[in-house]
């Protein structure tokens, strides 16, 4: 429980489609920065799709409610009905269009409706997809409230980076407008990249300068609170990866660097990857088709339950496809837990692991190297493998704790003034 005595009395909305709470699986980014903000005196609503991707199922939501209200730990949850999807085809689409289409017609009614949420002083539309900003800008508009837009996954430079769309597609024209649509409007651009801002600055002076550097974090407490579950010199190295499986997450070079490894070095390092995803059928396949008896999968488990997986681990390991504009859930995660990370991923979070000294750096992209790294560190000393560990956990307390980072965001949108915006309309009867 907080124990701050701080009532600020000021309110603020997150629309972000998959907010989750922390006995689901998945990243509680906006869980974690609510109930920062819940401490700090602040009334936090957030608006989240009823219909979780990760499970493929509804929660919380009963059949032919057109919506719910639940508080958790002082922070509130709105849950809305959307469109259930599998893959990513024109389902998934509609899904965020119901989405955002529900969050901007209950939000204007919201607090006529249900008294327990207060007008807006502050709304923070949050990507990975615009949709869901765009119903944040408008919702600010109606309210007169300050907007702030939260950059995670980059539309539609991620798409390009990654190959799957290309300059000049109708969606690439669409969303390149839509998205600078909303920085010329948005007060604040919350960033999870350091690099985004020099994204931002090809197109804006002005856009670059509204930017503030909030990355994911961890809260370290909850992994100091559970005792580590293995002896250091256990053998063989028990490896964990813990995440999503898609496409964009790489965990197949994980497999690829396992069988490397099976075939150099049996018996050494074991791994486990927990979690789920469009690419999990795939790479299970491929680890029977390879005969691997090194790799493992387990089911995904709730956000509250990472710190004791983690404890199990003797090494994790963070792979990411080579994304310029992203930001990594897992990273802070890992260094909290106290363990030796390996990490291939693209240069803005390698640069951690190497500057803090606490885990090996892999050149994204590449089994190979991801091989040679697990491997120098499964034989390292068990008492150097520790001191890794505790460097990072030791770093991310400092800098990356959520109780660091809402500070962060408190002072940017308190930046922003006491008055309603002005960028907004009139402040909306209700």
């Amino acid at each position: 429980m907080c124990n701050g005595e701080s009532k600020v009395g000021r309110s603020v909305w997150f629309f972000n489609h998959y907010a989750i709470t922390p006995d689901m699986p998945g990243g509680t980014r906006h869980f974690d920065l609510a109930w920062e903000l819940v401490c700090l005196g602040y009334d936090v609503t957030i608006f989240a799709s009823a219909f979780n991707h990760s499970l493929r199922k509804k929660v919380r939501l009963l059949n032919g409610d057109p919506w719910a209200l639940e508080e958790i730990e002082g922070v509130k949850f709105v849950w809305l009905p959307s469109f259930a999807y599998q893959g990513n085809d024109w389902r998934r689409a509609a899904n965020m269009v119901d989405y955002t289409s529900r969050a901007y017609s209950l939000g204007r009614r919201l607090p006529r409706l249900e008294p327990r949420v207060p007008v807006p002083d502050f709304v923070m539309g949050c990507s990975v997809h615009l949709f869901a900003v765009l119903a944040g800008y408008y919702i600010s508009r109606r309210y007169g409230a300050h907007f702030l837009m939260e950059v995670r996954d980059l539309w539609p430079q991620t798409f390009l980076d990654m190959g799957l769309w290309h300059d000049g597609q109708p969606q690439v024209r669409f969303f390149r407008w839509l998205e600078q649509f909303l920085y010329a409007r948005a007060e604040r651009i919350v960033t999870l990249s350091p690099l985004t801002r020099e994204y931002l600055a090809r197109y804006s002076r002005e856009w670059a300068d509204k930017v503030v550097y909030i990355p994911n974090g961890t809260r370290v407490v909850r992994f100091e609170a559970v005792t580590a579950g293995r002896r250091l010199e256990a053998q063989p190295v028990q490896a964990m990866f813990l995440g999503s499986i898609g496409l964009k997450n790489g965990v197949d070079l994980i497999v690829q660097a396992m069988r490397i490894i099976e075939e150099s070095e049996p018996g050494l390092v074991q791994c486990v990857l927990v979690g789920d995803g469009p690419e999990k059928t795939r790479l299970q396949r491929m680890v029977r088709d390879w005969g691997l008896k090194s790799v493992s999968f387990r089911d995904p488990v709730p956000r509250a339950q990472v710190p004791h997986y983690t404890a199990q681990a003797d090494v994790l390991v963070l792979v990411e496809r080579q994304v310029l504009y992203g930001s990594s859930n897992k990273l802070f995660d890992y260094m909290a837990a106290g363990k030796p990370i390996v990490s291939s991923v693209y240069a803005a979070h390698n640069s951690v692991v190497d500057e803090v000294r606490c885990g090996l750096s892999a050149a994204p992209d590449s089994a190979t190297d991801l091989a040679e790294k697990l491997l120098a560190l499964a034989r390292k000393p068990a008492e150097e493998r520790r001191a890794m560990g505790q460097r990072g956990r030791a770093y991310v307390r400092r800098h990356y704790d959520y109780s660091v980072l809402a500070k962060r965001l408190v002072d940017a949108m308190e930046g922003l003034g006491n008055g309603r915006s002005e960028q907004s309309g009139h402040q909306a009867a209700v």
